[in-house]
């Protein structure tokens, strides 16, 4: 929309040349905070807390551009100085992309100076996925493996153990205390926003965790008008392509439904959500059963609008089994020793467990329009072995995070804060243990006409079970002087070439320190031992790129995005699990099972800092969402490519790699495809996605051969990698039709093509599905 506005004011000579006002909702006349005002002369302002602005061009006439969170621009061209009251107005679809986890605050996906996918919410919902990892594994450059995330190659498979991908919910990190990692089918989809994906180190602001890159996902904000929607869908999983795969006489079934209500009135909101999942498993055993309950209550009292204050919960119970390791590469979905759980063969658990948070925060805005924050949370964990109580554990983590954050009327912005973090363990499988995690950080944004700049740090400290010297920071060629803090630097710098042109360049440093399970584990199954390791030493590393974002449109209503990037990534002690024996020298080798020398008993994995890395590469992709005429399209599509090797050129640390001579890190791949397009025409959608890696060369060596001569811990590996060294290609069908306004029916085909393809050894993923669905949106 373009007005032409002629103010004929006359003001004194001595009065400032300034055009002051007002930014408000054109429906409810509620004052916006944070637009942003931008002049054709270079001056750029933002919107008090009470809507209020004021801009002083160096010359009239001239254009102002008017932009806010979730509102249409407004473009308005001035004649001179004056008072203008600006209304924004909600677009039918909004066609910006904010982001909040880049900088911890809104910023347009153009201005800011790292790589980032958004994945929207109509996605997960209308491909009828069931938990964030199979949402996030939709996304360009990320690759998802049995509940371990890598983006751009950053990680490997880690069995289940730290994470170098730290999750946000709600802007704070939702890791558990003992394992370090990621409860993916824990977090309330049902409730969420857009997913931000965050590439590259990101520890400035987030802290350790943030080494590979973030994931940032916050729950829907309630309006004055309310929202309630409801999603119902079942499947079914078809025969896979072997039939000595189906272990099965009746198809494995699963069932979701969820429930989600909000509603903010004048002084107070509120959500409530609930989701229920049950599932038979396409592997024998893998059974999934849980339930979930959370929300969140809002409050902004009348007499002080200044003051934001809330508390969100998540609670979920759960219980499923857990499929570790295959039989054979024959029974691929049935487990190593069978099914039946009281064989001790049976490599097969069962687990019930709890998942609780609770976020009590507050928000003031001080005279100076100052943002002081304060974000709480408690997360506690329970799992209880059904099959081996010997395995239980339970975790509390106790996380706080003060921030405060001052914005210049010409764009810039401070953010600085203290964060602490408390972890407690106590567990028959690692041992009681605990930890603390305190940090202090800065980051200070400049905005210049065309040119944004960023530079931040962080310093770091952690102890475990109070023992000191994992953040020690050694200055000096000797080495003679240590920090007890660890510091942590970022720069990023985005230029914007032409209007819809921008270029930017990043450094980022990060660091992670081992988890309670990486350093403590000492379990066995089946015929894998995996020994502890307390001398474990946290890994540290950084990662640049240089990249461009070109702006398409096509008439006003579609906007695309196409990004190409170049990346470099280096990690030093690197923790991965390596493959050895780790008999204590007291200890005597023996051939007979019945002697605690045993060699079945002291060969296995151990956590170590083995490796040294390196992983460059370039990234593509295109976004859009937009309408083209009669029909609205969205797409999210990329291509990686990745080079990751090993610096580490010890011959005995490249002898554990199935393939030394190709140098690649193991768990990696060359070669990674995404995309997902779907297109709606007068209710009716239909959407594709497909996913492509090429062959991941090396794993484990131990995998494909024997621990000693006829005992192997997956059999047939060898054999099955030998057939299947194409990669895997994946594609999935999806339609819908939406009808009476709020209601949308949906029919969804997984693994259209039937594909059997692994994501990590001994992992075959799961046959073709089927789903039908049902929304429903008030």
């Amino acid at each position: 929309m373009k007005h032409l506005l002629l103010l004929f004011l006359s003001f004194p000579i001595a009065c400032i040349s300034q055009v002051t006002g007002i930014v408000e909702d054109g429906q409810t006349k509620e004052p916006i905070f944070g637009a942003k005002i931008s002049a054709s002369t270079g001056e750029r302002v933002l919107s008090d807390i009470d809507g209020s602005y004021s801009i002083s061009p160096s010359s009239y006439p001239v254009t102002l551009i008017i932009f806010a969170q979730t509102y249409l621009n407004d473009t308005l061209i001035v004649e001179g100085p004056g008072e203008l009251n600006i209304k924004m107005n909600s677009p039918v679809q909004d066609l910006q992309t904010i982001v909040v986890s880049a900088g911890r605050r809104n910023q347009a996906i153009e201005d800011i100076s790292i790589s980032m996918e958004i994945i929207r919410p109509e996605l997960f919902d209308n491909k009828g996925l069931s938990n964030l990892e199979e949402a996030i594994d939709q996304s360009p450059g990320v690759y998802a493996m049995d509940g371990q995330v890598s983006i751009r190659g950053g990680s490997g498979f880690a069995y289940g153990a730290g994470s170098r991908v730290l999750l946000l919910w709600n802007g704070m990190p939702l890791l558990s205390g003992d394992a370090g990692d990621t409860k993916w089918n824990a977090i309330p989809m049902e409730a969420a926003s857009q997913i931000e994906i965050m590439k590259g180190a990101s520890s400035v602001l987030y802290g350790s965790g943030a080494l590979n890159g973030l994931i940032s996902i916050s729950e829907r904000e309630p309006t004055l008008k309310g929202e309630t929607r409801f999603k119902i869908q079942s499947g079914v999983y078809g025969d896979p392509r072997r039939s000595s795969l189906k272990w099965w006489s009746k198809s494995p079934r699963f069932h979701q439904a969820e429930a989600y209500n909000s509603k903010m009135y004048k002084n107070v909101g509120y959500t409530i959500s609930g989701n229920g999942f049950l599932s038979d498993g396409y592997r024998q055993g893998e059974i999934e059963q849980r339930g979930r309950i959370s929300g969140s209550f809002y409050i902004r009292p009348e007499k002080k609008k200044n003051i934001k204050a809330g508390i969100g919960f998540n609670f979920q119970v759960q219980k499923a089994g857990y499929f570790i390791i295959w039989d054979s590469d024959t029974l691929g979905y049935t487990p190593s020793g069978g099914a039946d759980t009281s064989d001790a063969s049976s490599t097969l658990t069962y687990a019930a467990g709890t998942r609780l948070s609770i976020d009590p925060y507050i928000k003031i805005y001080d005279k100076r329009k100052n943002l002081h924050s304060v974000k709480t949370r408690l997360y506690r964990i329970t799992n209880v072995n059904e099959t081996n109580t010997a395995q239980n554990s339970s975790s509390s983590v106790i996380y706080g995070d003060y921030q405060f954050q001052h914005k210049w009327k010409k764009g810039s912005a401070v953010t600085a804060g203290v964060t602490y973090l408390r972890s407690d363990v106590f567990s028959k499988l690692f041992g009681d243990h605990y930890s603390t995690n305190v940090a202090t950080y800065g980051q200070y944004e400049q905005h210049f006409t065309r040119l944004d700049l960023t530079g931040g740090v962080r310093f770091e400290y952690f102890e475990q079970d109070g023992r000191t010297g994992d953040s020690d920071f050694y200055i000096g060629k000797d080495s003679s002087l240590i920090l007890p803090v660890y510091p942590i630097l970022r720069i990023g710098a985005h230029y914007k070439l032409a209007e819809y042109t921008h270029l930017r360049a990043s450094f980022g440093q990060g660091i992670r320190y081992p988890s309670v399970a990486e350093r403590y584990t000492q379990t066995t199954v089946g015929a894998l031992n995996v020994f502890p390791n307390p001398n474990l030493r946290p890994e540290i590393g950084w990662a640049a790129e240089i990249g461009i974002k070109q702006v398409v449109k096509i008439g006003k209503c579609w906007k695309g995005l196409i990004d190409v990037s170049g990346f470099i990534n280096q990690y030093d002690n690197m923790m991965e699990f390596t493959f050895g024996a780790f008999k204590p020298d007291s200890i005597t080798w023996s051939l007979n099972p019945d002697d605690i020398g045993y060699v079945n008993n002291w060969y296995g994995f151990q956590a170590q800092n083995a490796e040294k890395a390196r992983i460059s590469g370039i990234e593509f992709s295109f976004n859009s969402q937009g309408n083209i005429k009669a029909v609205e399209l969205t797409s999210l599509i990329g291509y990686t490519y990745m080079n990751p090797i090993s610096l580490n050129q010890d011959s005995a640390y490249l002898s554990t790699f199935s393939a030394p001579e190709s140098n690649i890190l193991k768990y990696r791949f060359k070669h990674l495809v995404k995309a997902d397009v779907e297109a709606t025409w007068k209710g009716f959608s239909l959407g594709m996605s497909a996913r492509y890696n090429s062959f991941m060369s090396n794993i484990d060596a131990i995998f494909e051969g024997e621990i000693i001569p006829g005992t192997s811990i997956l059999p047939g590996l060898k054999a099955y990698r030998e057939i299947n060294n194409k990669g895997a290609f994946v594609m999935d069908l999806r339609t819908g039709y939406k009808f009476a306004e709020h209601y949308r029916v949906g029919f969804i085909i997984n693994n259209l093509l039937n594909a059997e393809y692994v994501t990590r050894p001994g992992d075959i993923q799961a046959p073709r599905s089927f789903i039908v669905q049902l929304q429903m949106k008030f």
